[in-house]
């Protein structure tokens, strides 16, 4: 799809899926690095999650700025976008559904997060990188277009039980190298993977410069803040060393300055 056309799908719909963003070529050994970035540095169980992927593994980054994908960003937020949060999700058979939610600063559980009622108005965008085909039986996200419009969701006590499925939902799909692309306002979900094969993605979450991430990273007077406050360090978000931000492609280190390590 063009820019426009994605656009339009974001406006109308909330989400849209993007193909042939990482060549036929080049997803193959993406994804292997992902993978055994998750056998060194994810979590245990059918959801394997590797939280602040960027400081361990940068094979993303090359493709962060494709226009396809960076062209819409910058088309809702303008330039001088951010890449809030990089996580690599690697999900094998037996993984069960998920639950409704929005992603941050949405969900209302988190101790900083918009409250309810939520403005019309984009604020944050989440990509989910596809490094392996989304089936249907594989587990493909579960989307309620138009849902990014609700002043609330699922999260919240608003009477919609948001373990069971919605009568207007539907299934994200798409070959290796596409990217699913959403107003993390949408309501969405994990799905089961009933599938014999592994789901290998990457999600990176887009803020705007105005939007305050402070709280998500570690060292900053927000986070720490919000640290003392709760008990609770957060690590989806870390902080990336200088030598390693100069390794990143030059069209990629505007999105993770703001990340650098003193």
């Amino acid at each position: 799809m063009t820019v426009a056309e994605s656009m339009r799908r974001l406006r109308m719909d909330g989400w849209c899926v993007i193909e042939g963003v990482i060549p036929d070529a080049e997803v193959g050994k993406v994804r292997q690095s992902i993978v055994e970035t998750a056998k060194n540095h994810g979590t245990e169980g059918t959801r394997s999650a590797v939280r602040g992927l960027i400081t361990y593994d940068q094979s993303m980054a090359p493709h962060l700025t494709d226009s396809k994908v960076i062209g819409v960003v910058e088309a809702v937020f303008g330039p001088h976008v951010r890449a809030s949060m990089t996580t690599a999700v690697v999900t094998t058979s037996g993984e069960e559904r998920g639950t409704w939610h929005s992603d941050w600063p949405f969900g209302q559980t988190q101790r900083r997060h918009f409250p309810a009622p939520y403005p019309d108005n984009p604020a944050h965008l989440t990509t989910i990188w596809m490094l392996t085909p989304f089936t249907r039986e594989g587990g493909g996200t579960l989307l309620v277009p138009g849902s990014h419009r609700s002043p609330n969701n699922p999260s919240a006590d608003m009477g919609v039980d948001a373990s069971a499925p919605y009568p207007t939902e539907v299934q994200a799909t798409g070959p290796a190298g596409s990217v699913l692309m959403f107003d993390s306002r949408l309501w969405h979900s994990s799905a089961a993977n009933t599938s014999r094969e592994t789901r290998v993605a990457v999600v990176v979450r887009w803020a705007p410069w105005w939007l305050n991430v402070n709280p998500l990273v570690p060292g900053t007077a927000d986070y720490e803040a919000l640290a003392e406050e709760t008990g609770e360090r957060p690590d989806d978000v870390q902080l990336i060393s200088p030598q390693m931000y100069r390794s990143l492609p030059d069209a990629a280190k505007p999105l993770f300055r703001h990340l650098v390590a003193p």
